[in-house]
């Protein structure tokens, strides 16, 4: 009976936990201790599952006691579902399969790879792209050592933008197709980079290529995810203002779910091919208990889905991805658009400037 009394204070301090995990990203605070809730949505839903069990098996004798705990779990598992749900594969597609059979001069892929700096297993990487074989790779946490270890691929790369850097935020283009008014940009901070640039299809059309890889809210790295925020929407904003089709690429450090990343959405107009397929985690590639989606990569109407796949570990903490696509602007309207609401505009650019404004302050 002893033993039946503690677990009931043992369970309902973890469902107290649950609880305040579910309602501290509800608050406005950009600060990381808050915005670190937003990631592990999967985890909190399969840990509020088991809370529910396990409270309902020893306490369904105290019924009236029960019932409330129970009840806020469920709410809270059904908040942690509704966050995570267009990841399932119970969600309609957002980006449509292609039916066209011409992949020879439509098709594109793209391979994003957060190396880890101070990973040297540089094989491992080359073996991926060579498996692969994608038209453009994107390098992240990339230094001059990475630099030196990828040499090789400038055989079947000839075009590159390269802007190695020692502070785990180095990012390096390697594209087989020809690049024009390539250039990195420090939208934001003065030490993080992004990667814009026009790319050429083998049917000549051109689109727009974006590479990204923010600034994380974590301890050791920024106090809040302003900075973060405001890139992410600034991206967003220039992808909206393309003429061109776009594909957006990187390691944005926040997760598909996130407040943020559904702005940058809204903003950009940009489509998620991980809607109704599945999560796609690619960190952490060293803790299967913890792992969400870090690595994205959004696209324009202009492009429809071959197929999208997390590939296996090179020794970072990041899995690389690749998604290969088809473009066909033609058929875009069969895909629908990223819906937006009258505060979204307002909202993005508030995101912005507060973010220029930390980065001045600091």
């Amino acid at each position: 009976m002893k033993t039946e009394a503690i677990l009931r204070v043992v369970f309902r301090v973890l469902a107290l936990f649950i609880l305040l995990a579910t309602l501290v990203p509800l608050l406005t605070s950009e600060e990381w201790f808050i915005r670190a809730f937003d990631f592990p949505r999967l985890q909190f839903a399969g840990l509020t599952v088991i809370t529910i069990g396990l409270m309902y098996s020893l306490e369904y004798h105290h019924k009236k006691r029960a019932k409330v705990w129970l009840l806020l779990l469920l709410v809270a598992f059904c908040y942690h579902g509704y966050k995570i749900y267009p990841y399932t594969k119970l969600s309609p597609f957002q980006t449509l399969y292609t039916e066209n059979d011409r992949m020879d001069t439509v098709s594109f892929g793209v391979l994003v790879s957060n190396v880890l700096q101070t990973n040297t297993d540089y094989d491992r990487l080359l073996e991926q792209v060579e498996m692969k074989s994608p038209d453009v790779v994107l390098v992240l946490e990339a230094d001059a050592g990475w630099e030196k270890g990828l040499l090789a691929l400038e055989d079947n790369f000839p075009y590159t933008i390269k802007m190695p850097l020692d502070n785990t935020y180095g990012m390096l283009m390697y594209s087989q197709l020809p690049v024009k008014d390539g250039e990195v940009r420090f939208l934001v901070e003065h030490d993080i980079p992004s990667i814009h640039a026009q790319v050429q299809l083998r049917n000549n059309s051109w689109f727009t290529f974006y590479g990204v890889h923010p600034r994380p809210p974590a301890p050791g790295e920024s106090d809040d995810s302003r900075e973060r925020d405001a890139e992410i929407v600034m991206i967003g904003k220039k992808a909206s203002e393309e003429s061109r089709a776009v594909i957006v690429a990187g390691d944005f450090n926040d997760v598909a779910w996130s407040a943020t990343t559904r702005l940058f959405q809204e903003v950009s107009g940009l489509l998620d091919p991980r809607i109704g397929r599945g999560f796609y985690n690619t960190f952490h590639a060293k803790n299967v208990l913890f792992r969400w989606p870090l690595d994205h990569i959004f696209h324009s109407k202009d492009f429809k889905l071959i197929r999208m796949e997390v590939l296996e570990g090179i020794g970072s903490d990041h899995f690389p991805i690749y998604a290969e696509f088809s473009y066909e602007p033609i058929e875009q309207y069969e895909q629908e658009s990223v819906e937006k609401d009258d505060s979204t505009d307002r909202e993005a650019e508030q995101t912005i400037q507060e973010g220029l404004k930390d980065e001045e302050d600091d």
